[in-house]
């Protein structure tokens, strides 16, 4: 059976590529706004629209259902480290702002939220992978995980054309074959 940790997790792959190529991109020195603000569509789209919508709406409450805080604990933590990706992006629209307007400062600030996101990012999936979904899959039955699938299924209709999530999958994928 497939269960919502692994729907999660599958999304989790993708959005690791995405902070592989985010660190890739500030390696090569990149400057090429359409790719930057692709980047933020996709976070902001993908990454926090559809993923984390579907762990702070479904998964988490229904974990706090179980005795799991949104105050204090691992459920928490995940919470707090959402608002802190936010303001990356918010960080890197502000860089591409800068650029827009031609301080040359923008890429620096771009780069540097970018490497932050990733750094960020990549030590949350872990955390959530190797511990909050473990703890899930102890923690709730086959029928809420069932249950849970069925409602991140709908999620993810909800959302269609430019960044459905298998556009988004694709376009992390093409940004993959310039960038890796």
């Amino acid at each position: 059976m497939k269960t919502a940790t692994q729907n999660l997790e599958h999304d989790h792959v993708y959005i690791l590529q995405l902070t592989e190529i985010m660190q890739a991109m500030v390696e090569k020195q990149v400057n090429n706004i359409e790719h930057f603000e692709l980047v933020v569509n996709l976070i902001r789209k993908f990454a926090d629209g559809i993923h984390h919508a579907k762990e702070e709406d479904l998964l988490f409450p229904k974990m706090g259902e179980k005795g799991f805080s949104p105050v204090q604990g691992p459920v928490a933590v995940m919470l707090s480290e959402h608002v802190q990706g936010r303001n990356y992006v918010q960080g890197m629209i502000d860089g591409i702002e800068m650029l827009r307007q031609d301080d040359s400062e923008g890429l620096e600030v771009i780069y540097d939220n970018m490497d932050g996101y990733a750094e960020l990012l990549q030590n949350h999936i872990a955390k959530e992978n190797g511990v909050l979904f473990r703890m899930a899959d102890q923690v709730l039955s086959d029928d809420e995980q069932s249950s849970l699938l069925i409602q991140f299924d709908e999620v993810e209709a909800e959302v269609t054309g430019e960044f459905s999530t298998a556009s988004s999958i694709a376009k992390i994928t093409e940004l993959a074959a310039l960038y890796l």
